[in-house]
């Protein structure tokens, strides 16, 4: 596609409306996985891309039989694309906290299974975002730690939660609370009847595993399986087939049922701290600000049973 002869001209909002259809289609992977985001069919959807390609004059995508990619064009079009709709949003909540109007979003990235975590603050904070700013659009998104810390970082979520596993330059850490995990067997695995004192070490470490493929393992197994989350451990766990870790806090629906059972409970058992991450240096945005507050207020409850407790952040003497 040609380029255009002149620069482009002032932004419009219809060319904003394009641009957030063309940020879904790159965040989803394609038309197809747009549908549901966007709630229009995909015929639509190559409609507002082509429209936006003209209103551009670059070719942004490449699509077919090989897949959805973007061309390098594309690539830097998104990126500007990601810039602006931040920048947007950076405005509104500037100016509705210079009126202190709790109004605009909240985008939050989380990993996926804390909800059955008996002290998860993030539901506490919500709820009283949600009393003190009614009109605040809250959209969360569930997706794996480093896509989190990206979308903070760029600017398409205004907070995750994350584990804390490493410290990215540029990003900000409230210390939430510690997650319990132990090793689990499904109903039917060898070793799932076998009287405590029969389960060793050896026993363990031999038996076919699961292990995430983010992050590694506290223990050493035979890994011969891994999954990409804590439900697809749980599917495996649940075949009778392998052993693997899962937080205390998800498995406890399975072990009541007697459908899991813990192997080697006072040795295979970790602790996992999780933080909340915002942008450091980030403009005034009274909604992030009052949600922040809302979230440092619950770490510092008394914890609740469930293999959960609070933590502070010692670095800051609290």
């Amino acid at each position: 596609m040609s380029k255009p002869p002149h620069p482009m001209p002032a932004v419009t909002d219809v060319d904003i409306r394009l641009l957030r259809v063309f940020r879904t289609v790159v965040e989803c992977g394609g038309f197809s996985a747009a549908e549901v985001e966007l709630n229009i069919g995909r015929a639509a959807i190559s409609l507002h891309m082509a429209d936006l390609e003209r209103r551009l004059g670059l070719s942004l995508c490449r699509r077919g039989r090989a897949g959805f990619r973007l061309t390098e064009e594309g690539r830097l079009a998104y990126e500007a694309a990601l810039r602006l709709l931040a920048g947007l949003e950076s405005f509104r909540s500037e100016i509705n906290a210079a009126h202190g109007r709790l109004r605009g979003e909240l985008n939050i990235g989380i990993i996926d299974n804390l909800v059955t975590l008996p002290q998860m603050r993030v539901t506490d904070a919500l709820r009283g975002l949600k009393v003190q700013g009614p009109e605040v659009r809250v959209n969360i998104r569930m997706v794996p730690p480093n896509e989190i810390e990206r979308g903070v970082l760029d600017g398409r979520l205004h907070v995750g939660v994350v584990p804390a596993r490493r410290a990215l330059p540029g990003l900000a850490r409230l210390p939430l609370y510690e997650e319990e995990s132990r090793l689990y067997c499904g109903r039917g695995h060898p070793l799932f009847d076998a009287p405590p004192d029969s389960v060793t070490r050896a026993a363990v470490e031999a038996a076919d595993a699961v292990a995430p493929t983010q992050g590694p393992l506290p223990h050493p197994l035979n890994t011969t399986a891994t999954a990409t989350d804590r439900e697809g451990v749980a599917f495996l766990l649940l075949t009778g087939c392998y052993v693997g870790f899962l937080p205390v806090h998800y498995a406890r629906q399975w072990v009541e049922r007697g459908a899991m059972r813990a192997l080697l409970p006072d040795s295979h058992r970790h602790r996992l701290e999780f933080h909340a991450v915002t942008k450091k240096g980030v403009p005034p945005n009274l909604v992030l600000e009052r949600f922040m507050g809302l979230l440092e207020a619950g770490a510092g409850a008394p914890p609740s049973e469930g293999g959960a407790r609070p933590v502070r952040d010692a670095a800051a003497g609290t």
